[in-house]
């Protein structure tokens, strides 16, 4: 690499072919073994947000469970991608964009998430009165549509100029890699473009019910334990946000690294992949599932110390077994 006259770009190093070693393998199961975890994670909170009747019909917790649903789909598709990419297996690029699409839409949807759930609490803490009124399921699953109306617009629009230039790309096989569906200059400034409004957007809706929350908090005639509840809540999404932002770092430095000796490369972008990319992602719903109280009830007992049968939960073990893993489960969220 470092010997080559003309420069690299990011699609050609992407199709760099390394040679399969005991390493290699290991980084392998380690990178699957984390999509695994937090896949059966995200399963688990999400059949335990949709085990309760109160949980399904509340806006809060629907936003929830599209969070976590959103996030399964992302790192099933990333995971399925990271293995087409480690043993370098062509597809037909149908389903490579197939792959593609669902996998940044979730990505787009999630920021866009964080905003409505930070806009019904901002609802129910400065409009208590109307709270019920205005935030419904049938308005939340509304929003959604919106969502993942907005989510799909950048990658869709990509395949359908990839169509359009190249209508023969869809039936072709071959490595099945993001930038495969940029062939414009227009395309890389139009994606930046859709990721800067939408994360300033969010920023901006984030900081705006976060400053309305304190400035309600303030009065007299607010329920201040609820309020103080849902600034926390909106700092959490903040939180989440960050760790979506990160994952814009990962292109910038794989573009960084790339003058570097091919097995430096190889080793950095493995670090830049885990700690960048996939961990962000993985520990988002977690956070906030893990310090949600009215979550906290259902989850562990739900997960650990019962069994579905019939439909529903039904106890495993005995009633002083259960309390010692809810009690355990209490304390883990404490440290």
């Amino acid at each position: 690499m470092e010997n080559t006259s003309a420069p690299i770009s990011l699609l050609q190093i992407q199709s760099v072919r390394l040679k399969m070693t005991d390493e290699r393998i290991f980084k392998f199961f380690l990178v699957v073994a984390t999509y695994s975890i937090f896949i059966y994670l995200n399963c688990v909170m999400f059949v335990a947000v949709r085990s309760k009747t109160a949980f399904r019909e509340t806006s809060r917790y629907i936003l929830f469970a599209h969070m976590l649903f959103n996030d399964i789909l992302h790192l099933v598709t990333s995971m399925v991608l990271y293995i087409f990419s480690a043993f370098y297996l062509e597809i037909i690029q149908a389903f490579c964009s197939l792959l593609a699409l669902i996998s940044g839409t979730t990505f787009t949807n999630e920021p866009l998430n964080l905003a409505v759930m930070s806009l019904e609490r901002y609802i129910a803490v400065c409009f208590p009165l109307r709270h019920g009124e205005l935030s419904t399921p049938e308005r939340t699953f509304l929003a959604l549509v919106v969502i993942w109306v907005l989510g799909t617009a950048s990658m869709l629009t990509d395949i359908l100029t990839v169509v359009f230039v190249e209508p023969s790309f869809l039936l072709r096989s071959g490595l099945c890699t993001r930038e495969q569906l940029i062939r414009k200059s227009w395309q890389r400034d139009k994606g930046v473009a859709f990721n800067v409004l939408f994360f300033t957007l969010v920023a901006g809706v984030l900081l705006y019910t976060y400053v309305s929350i304190t400035l309600e908090a303030r009065s007299v005639s607010t329920d201040r334990s609820s309020a103080q509840k849902a600034m926390r809540t909106v700092l959490l999404h903040a939180a989440q946000l960050c760790l979506s932002l990160m994952t814009f770092l990962y292109t910038i430095f794989e573009v960084l690294m790339m003058s570097l000796p091919l097995d430096v490369f190889a080793q950095l972008r493995f670090v830049n992949y885990m700690v960048v990319l996939l961990l962000p992602r993985c520990l988002s719903p977690l956070i906030y599932g893990l310090r949600d109280q009215s979550f906290q009830v259902c989850l562990w007992p739900y997960a650990l110390c019962c069994r579905v049968g019939s439909g529903s939960p039904r106890p495993r073990m005995g009633r002083a077994v259960q309390k010692m893993c809810v009690c355990v489960y209490s304390r883990v969220l404490l440290l």
